[in-house]
């Protein structure tokens, strides 16, 4: 599990997580800002836990975290309870080339997992996309031959 608590003007405090099951299946998972409190200490990155009693909703739109068509939604009465560790190896991260990137044959839809080196990063821009104003950076990273 990789969870990272997150904050935003409309939505507020939230917990945001991508969870990945043996079979190294992917999904999203979110903890709205009413229920933080009440998960918040029982979540942990790289943590296995069995999730009980959640909503299910289809995920949609740009810049999603999975392909799942799906995202698990906590809700007051979802109980988390301990298991046994999944493998080391089940990390999930599943790196795409960076010409992939470069040459636009990825979906867009969709993030990625990059690993490398960061060599600089821009301050924020505020730019138009998709009609609204959309803060972004820029992050330049070392190629290695």
């Amino acid at each position: 599990m990789a969870a990272i608590t997150d904050y935003s003007a409309a939505g507020g405090l939230t917990i945001e997580m991508v969870l990945i099951d043996s079979n190294v299946v992917k999904i999203k998972a979110s903890v709205k800002k009413d229920l933080v409190n009440q998960f918040d200490a029982f979540l942990s990155q790289g943590s296995s836990k069995i999730l009980i009693n959640f909503s299910l909703n289809p995920s949609w739109g740009s810049y999603r975290t999975t392909i799942h068509p799906y995202k698990i939604g906590f809700l007051s009465t979802t109980r988390v309870r301990c298991c046994d560790a999944l493998p080391d190896e089940l990390t999930g991260f599943e790196p795409v080339n960076y010409r992939d990137i470069l040459d636009g044959s990825l979906n867009t839809d969709y993030l990625v997992d990059v690993i490398g080196q960061i060599v600089e990063v821009t301050p924020i821009e505020v730019v138009l996309a998709n009609g609204k104003d959309t803060k972004k950076i820029t992050v330049e990273l070392l190629k290695k031959k």
